[in-house]
């Protein structure tokens, strides 16, 4: 709306002027005026030439005067030309980064993508790490300790190893003394002057207390009795009646103690030490156990076989020597306190004639049993009997319980 307005001024303007151009024309040739020492008539055409520039002059004037995108563009036109050549240069590379940044918004889009695909893998990598992880961090726990437990058993076995070297060492020393000990202890036999052996059992008894009070009488009782065994056998022939037993009083206390508790008791009165005939004193300690019974009366205790060809005197002397040491050893190991076994002769002899009445070629099994109910203090009392092996026509008994 604006340059409408600017053009209806402008054409008023124009004709307003052009009326005073002309009309000023006319009055100056009219006048026959001139300036400049010019003819009028030049005079004329030279105040309307005047006129008309001074028309252009007001015209552009109010125009510049009236719009400022004139006046921006008649004096800034080069200026804004060339900054918008710029301006079109700085956006075609603005375009340009727009679309590398484009192009990169997109490959990073699709870096992310995979970033977080990488993410997500690595996560549940991580989960499962963890997930094993744990028993691993349990494992490493525990050979940590198993590890410091090896230390601590090679600490402690080198302490021992150790211990034993200075052990052994004294055991060698020991044994160089008991070598010598041995070897007086065999110029004794030799000579028959051993007669009590280390350990050796001077008296045995099953005791039981009606009252704990009657416990030093009847240890009193055993060391008089082992006493006066010593005394026989150390001084033999000798008619002597003094006290030959070395005790420890401690020791034997506690005994007295012992017995005085419910229930039956094996009392052992044991030589502390060799001794030969002739000494005087005999050191002696006593063994307490609970009694307890070994087998029941009947109860087989060990078996052998007879082979077909062991049939001269010899061969069966030798099996049934093997019998009964087999016996005497099964009940050592059942613990038995008894020296040796006592095998009932008569039994013993009906079995070397059932021996004698055997056909040729036939294996038999014998077998030793309890003639009584035996407790670990009692004589080992058993009786010898003879069975048909399996395979010769009858059937044997089962196995006993100690088969040389």
């Amino acid at each position: 709306m604006t340059g409408w307005l600017l053009i209806l001024a402008l054409l008023v303007l124009g004709g307003v002027l052009s009326t005073l151009g002309d009309r000023l024309g006319s009055l100056v040739g009219k006048s026959r005026l001139s300036l400049f020492n010019l003819r009028p008539r030049k005079t004329a055409v030279l105040i309307t030439v005047m006129t008309g520039s001074l028309i252009s002059a007001l015209s552009l004037g109010l125009m510049l005067l009236v719009s400022q995108q004139l006046r921006v563009g008649l004096f800034e036109l080069d200026r804004i030309e060339h900054r918008l050549r710029d301006s079109r240069t700085s956006l075609s590379r603005s375009q340009a980064d727009l679309k590398r940044s484009h192009s990169d918004l997109l490959q990073a889009e699709k870096g992310r993508k995979q970033a977080r695909q990488l993410l997500a893998e690595a996560e549940r990598q991580a989960r499962s790490l963890r997930a094993a992880l744990g028993p691993l961090m349990q494992q490493r726990l525990a050979l940590e300790q198993q590890r410091d437990q090896l230390n601590r058993d090679i600490r402690a076995k080198d302490a021992d190893i150790q211990r034993n070297q200075q052990e052994l060492a004294q055991v060698k020393g020991r044994i160089v003394a008991a070598g010598k000990e041995l070897n007086d202890l065999q110029l004794a036999l030799r000579r028959g002057d051993l007669v009590i052996g280390d350990g050796q059992s001077l008296v045995m008894a099953k005791v039981t207390l009606q009252k704990p009070s009657q416990s030093k009488e009847v240890i009193a009782d055993l060391l008089q009795k082992a006493n006066k065994i010593a005394l026989q056998r150390v001084l033999p022939g000798q008619n002597v009646d003094f006290p030959i037993l070395a005790v420890r009083r401690e020791d034997f206390n506690k005994v007295e103690d012992m017995i005085t508790k419910p229930g039956t008791w094996v009392v052992r009165i044991l030589s502390n030490g060799n001794v030969l005939r002739g000494e005087r004193w005999v050191g002696v300690y006593a063994d307490v156990r609970p009694n307890r019974q070994l087998v029941r009366k009947g109860e087989q205790m060990a078996t052998t076989v007879l082979e077909a060809e062991e049939r001269n005197v010899d061969q069966v002397r030798t099996r049934l020597n093997v019998l009964l040491t087999a016996t005497s050893a099964w009940a050592q190991r059942q613990g038995s306190l008894a020296n040796g076994v006592e095998p009932d002769l008569e039994a013993l002899f009906r079995l070397v004639k059932q021996l004698s009445e055997l056909p040729a070629g036939q294996t038999v099994r014998l077998e030793s049993v309890a003639l009584q109910d035996i407790d670990i203090a009692d004589p080992l009392k058993i009786e010898l009997r003879l069975l048909l092996a399996p395979g010769n026509g009858q059937a044997g008994p089962a196995g006993g319980r100690n088969q040389p």
